[in-house]
This record gives C-alpha cells, structure tokens and sequence, in this order.
C-alpha cells in the first residue's frame, strides 16, 4: 500500500465511530421508539477505543451519551427502563472503550521502544560499507523478507586490510533472532580476520572454526569472500554460494564459478575438501556484484526466477547507490509483492588505482 493510500485509510477509521452513531441515529428517527436501536450507539465509543486514543475514545463516549440522551427524549423512553438501560449500555462500552486504548498505546509505546533498540543492535551488526575504497566505488542493499524489519539472515561487510579489500556476502540457514544472532559470529569473525590473515584461504579457515564453534546441528551459512588488489584482478572463495556477478566494460556479463563446488561454512566437519580459490580479471571500467539467493530465486506471479544476468543494463546509472536502487526496485517490480527471501546486494564499481580518473560506465 502506497504513504498515500494509507494516509487515506487512517482518516477513514478515525471517522468510522462518527459515522456509526450518525447512522444509528438517523435509522432510530425514522424507525421510531419501537424498534430499539438506542443501545447501539454504544458502537461509536466500541470502534474509537480499538483504532484511537483514550482521550478521543472518552470524547466519542461523552457524544455518544449526550445522543443517547437526546433519542430517548425524543422517543420517549426515559418513562421507562429502556432509556436508562441504553444509557448504561453506552456508559459500560465507552468505559471499556477507554480501558482498551490505554492498553493499546502501552503496547505500542513499548514496541516502538523495542524497535528502536533492534534498529540500532541491527546498524551495529550491519554497517554501512563505505562509499570508496582504493579504487573502488561500493553501494548496498538489504531488503527482509520480515515484515518492517532491517535485517535477517543475510549479510555483508567490506574491509579494507593490508592484503588488499576484501569482502564478504553470506547467508545464513533460517530467519529470525537466530539467524541474526548467526550473522553476527561470522561478521565478527571476519571484521577480525580479515586484517590478521596474509591470504583469503586463511581467512575462509578461521570463519570455519568461528561458525563450527558457534553453530549445532546441521545449521549453515553459505558465502563468498572476495579480495581485490592491485593486480587488476579479483580472487573469490565460494562456500555453496551464488556466482557473483561481473559486468563488463562492453556489458557482457558474466558469472564466474568456481573450480569446485564447497560445503557451506559449518559443514565442514561433515568432510569434504574445502573451497579453492579462483582468480577473475576486474579491471577498471568495470562492475563486481555480490548478492544472496533472495535476488536470484525471487519468483514472478508465473513462477519465473529474477533474470539477474538480463537486468544489467540497470547499473548503468553513473551514481552506484542510485544504480544499485534502480535494481532493487525493479526486483521488487518482479515479485509483484513481498520478497519470500531476504535479498542483499553489495555493488563494487573499478575507477582505477588512484589516478584520480573516473572510468565512465558504459
């Protein structure tokens, strides 16, 4: 629902008590005393206790009274019980009315609260990768698959060592509290081991004994890590996850796979050789994209998976931010609806080692 269409729907609610007092009105006036409509006033205060405040709700209630007050004049019915009995009807609800709002603006205030603390938890755990390194241009996304939430189970990070910038893109087994709780031994694993070990098959070692420590059972996260040098080229290690992908200066596209297919970080006591590294030209001019299968297993209305290679042509955009947008957009554009799946998406643009020239994308 669009900010529009919401905002229109919330004045529809804030008007429906109204409303109804005004229509029970008008059908006990044409109806007459005998058909006993009275006691439905009481729904204006019923309806503004669930959607609106106490105050409003005690201010509905009082109205309601005061027409309750009204009608039995006019049809008469304070000669007899059913006026009071229709005055005590609209006083109880009204009362419950107050009792429910209260309620209600406690546990928001409370979620709110909670909420906030999970957003600045989720900014620590998720940092904003930053916008160059060296040569490099970066820009992310993260799109959760839950409701109203920041972040689940997928994650990224980007670090600048002395080995060169080295990435990571995973995701882990799962949603929820557990999968975040997850995501944050291995990004803590990595921000470490990322300046301490001289090689990428290191660094992928120590996040295996990290997450082998942490998890039990048969739980998992696949990832890739990624270095860039100052050798025009890219050295990937994959653990069963998605190819990343490369466009090109001429935009082709490409997605290179690894030598060998390996066990997911926390299976890798289940045996098995671990990855090995591959070596990819990245030159400048052109474009690296990691992401978790949340993009590429994103199914249309037919059932059709997100054509990620086909949607290039979106990076084009000279700014990475606004590219990296305009792709997840039309992501979402494809879904026709909610991600089923976490998506991230970590863009890295080549502009050179430092020449101070941008190369132009094409």
């Amino acid at each position: 629902m669009t900010e529009q269409g919401a905002t229109q729907g919330s004045a529809v609610l804030s008007w429906m008590p109204v409303a109804v007092m005004a229509v029970v009105a008008g059908a006990d006036v044409v109806a007459g005393p005998g058909v006993g409509l009275l006691p439905l006033v009481s729904l204006g205060p019923a309806f503004s206790g669930l959607i609106g405040g106490w105050r409003r709700t005690a201010l509905i209630g009082a109205v309601a009274l005061l027409v309750c007050v009204a009608l039995g004049m006019y049809d008469g019915l304070f000669e007899e019980r059913r006026g009071f009995t229709a005055m005590a009807s609209v006083a109880g609800v009204t009362g419950v009315g107050i009792a429910a709002a209260v309620t209600r603006s406690r546990r928001e205030a409370e979620l709110a609260s909670v909420r906030s603390i999970a957003e600045v938890a989720q900014r620590v755990l998720l940092r904003p990768v930053p916008r160059t390194a060296g040569p490099l241009q970066a820009a992310v996304s993260y799109t959760s698959a839950v409701a109203e939430a920041r972040i689940g189970g997928d994650l990224y990070e980007m670090v600048a060592s002395p080995h060169g910038i080295r990435v990571i893109v995973g995701d882990v087994q799962g949603k929820g509290l557990a999968a975040v709780e997850t995501a944050a031994v291995v990004l803590g694993a990595f921000r470490e081991a990322a300046h301490e070990e001289p090689d990428l098959v290191g660094l992928g070692e120590r996040l295996e004994r990290s997450v082998a420590r942490e998890l039990e059972g048969e739980k998992f996260v696949t990832a890739v890590l990624a270095e860039i040098g100052s050798d025009h080229g890219v050295v990937f290690l994959n653990y069963g996850h998605p190819a990343p992908m490369v466009v090109r200066r001429d935009g082709g596209v490409d997605f290179p796979q690894p030598p060998a297919y390996a066990l997911p970080l926390g299976l890798g006591a289940h045996g098995g050789d671990g990855p090995k590294p591959y070596r990819v030209d990245f030159v400048p001019g052109e474009q690296l994209l990691l992401y978790t299968d949340g993009v590429t297993e994103a199914r249309d209305a037919d059932g059709s998976f997100y054509p990620l290679g086909e949607r290039a042509d979106l990076l084009k955009e000279p700014d990475a931010g606004r590219a990296l947008e305009g792709l997840r957009e039309d992501l979402v554009r494809h879904v026709t609806g909610p991600l089923h799946d976490d998506a991230a998406m970590l863009l890295l643009r080549y502009h050179g080692h430092g020449e101070g020239k941008s190369v132009p994308i094409r």
